[in-house]
């Protein structure tokens, strides 16, 4: 820790604003310009106080803090690296891979943003790997190879402790960091709220391991963007259009009719494109073959969302979860129609898939490839879309095309708590993201409107 007694106290700056008055605390400690505003003029002179006290006494200063010694927490003799390594592993056993490597991207910004100095002898581009594909993930941490090591080895070093989270100014910078991309655009708003909810964790976790004493991220209205959940209705897809679509997926020379079998799962049932692909054959119930116009059902319990063999438990690229904010052994029917049962059965036959074989298989078998799914979905979406259209965020994600049909079956008039089942969602988050996309009923709903009268008859003016 670098302390010092140069320090100097200045008088309290008052500054006058329209809506409050602030009053900050100045002083420098080896130089370096410290200031703290308060609310009201007591409070800023017995903090300012307890500064020329400190000095009188001879106490040294936190200079990476501006804080005498004596009054810090513990977070001075903790260095942010090893403590951010520790943080790392204490939620790798309680997160999912998706959370895990959101955490490992939040602390590599955080700890790049911590350093003393910049790194002279290594590449940007290589500290940041080494911190986000081995610091910070205990799956690989003892995989790392030598030029790996020597580089955490010097951001070990050359880190601040925890104490920087004491100071206002460094947290600004912390932040910046964190909510900038490397291309030095801001990230959108619900990245920034993501990765300041990890930033929030830590400090709770550094809060109850008595290294802080509390949590100093911003709060209130306006410590993290607003963000809206509901779904942009240009995102969402026509019936003809998205036939053409499945077309274009069903006429492609490789593998296009197993992956049509897929699309078309995901169009008519509108489930998440990582449930979709953790059907199984016997998860499809389909009538009998001399009734293709008969409906079939298909029973999801299962996602299995691509997050990188790097980040699971197992070493597998998908990673086998319960259904999205359901309970554990949750499950959910969802009839799929007539078309959806003729697709299904001939894709059964033509792939020879029996029970017990998954459902949408890659061409080599094994898991569908998100990858591919992902480039096929590109590919089509940009033959069958103009320029402009593509440009826009019609159809832009798989996911699009579950939004499209959730809207369709709100507006076909199916009541909000089945879609909301079928959908796996409770009615309050249906509606929250799909209230703006329901149309086509407002006729029939003006006509009630009139029907139940309003006012009585006005009398004629004379």
């Amino acid at each position: 820790m670098d302390t010092t007694y140069n320090v100097k106290v200045w008088k309290i700056e008052i500054y006058k604003g329209q809506r409050k008055t602030t009053y900050t605390v100045r002083w420098t400690v080896d130089g370096k310009r410290e200031r703290r505003p308060f609310d009201t003029e007591p409070l800023a002179d017995s903090f300012r106080s307890e500064l020329i006290s400190a000095m009188r006494r001879g106490e040294a200063f936190n200079i990476a803090t501006g804080l005498p010694v004596a009054r810090e927490s513990g977070a001075s003799a903790v260095n942010w690296y090893g403590f951010a390594v520790q943080f790392a592993d204490a939620q790798w056993a309680r997160t999912a891979g998706n959370s895990r490597k959101v955490t490992a991207k939040v602390l590599m910004a955080t700890t790049i943003a911590l350093l003393r100095t910049e790194p002279t002898a290594f590449k940007p581009v290589d500290v940041r790997t080494a911190l986000r594909e081995f610091a910070f993930n205990k799956g690989r941490r003892k995989e790392a190879p030598p030029e790996v090591v020597a580089i955490l080895k010097w951001v070990e070093r050359n880190t601040l402790t925890t104490a920087a989270w004491e100071d206002p100014i460094k947290i600004e910078e912390i932040l910046q960091a964190v909510d900038t991309k490397l291309d030095g655009k801001r990230a959108a708003a619900s990245s920034v709220k993501r990765n300041r909810r990890v930033l929030n964790v830590a400090m709770e976790y550094a809060i109850k391991h008595r290294i802080l004493h509390s949590n100093s991220l911003p709060k209130g209205r306006g410590a993290t963007p607003q963000t809206s959940n509901a779904v942009d209705r240009r995102a969402l897809i026509n019936p003809q259009r998205m036939a053409r679509m499945l077309d274009r997926i069903r006429r492609r020379p490789r593998g296009g009719r197993r992956l049509y079998a897929y699309f078309a799962t995901v169009y008519y049932t509108g489930p998440r494109p990582e449930e979709a692909v953790a059907l199984y054959v016997d998860d499809v119930t389909l009538p009998p073959e001399d009734a293709e116009d008969q409906w079939c059902d298909v029973l999801f319990h299962t996602a299995q969302p691509e997050v990188g063999k790097n980040w699971t438990d197992d070493g597998e690229i998908r990673e086998e979860r319960g259904l999205k904010g359901r309970a554990e052994d949750d499950t959910r029917v969802v009839p799929g129609p007539p078309a959806l049962t003729k697709i299904l059965r001939e894709h059964i036959k033509k792939e020879e898939l029996k029970p017990g074989d998954r459902l949408f298989q890659g061409e080599k078998g094994g898991f569908l490839a998100g990858s591919v799914t992902r480039r096929v979905w590109r590919s089509v979406r940009k033959a069958e879309l103009t320029e402009r259209e593509y440009k826009t965020p019609m159809g832009k994600r798989i996911y699009d095309i579950r939004h499209t049909r959730l809207t369709k079956w709100l507006n076909d008039g199916i009541p909000p708590a089945q879609v909301a089942y079928w959908a796996g969602n409770s009615v309050p988050v249906l509606l929250a993201f799909y209230a703006g996309c329901i149309e086509g009923q407002i006729p029939d709903l003006k006509r009630r409107m009139e029907a139940q009268g309003d006012l009585p008859e006005l009398p004629e003016e004379d």
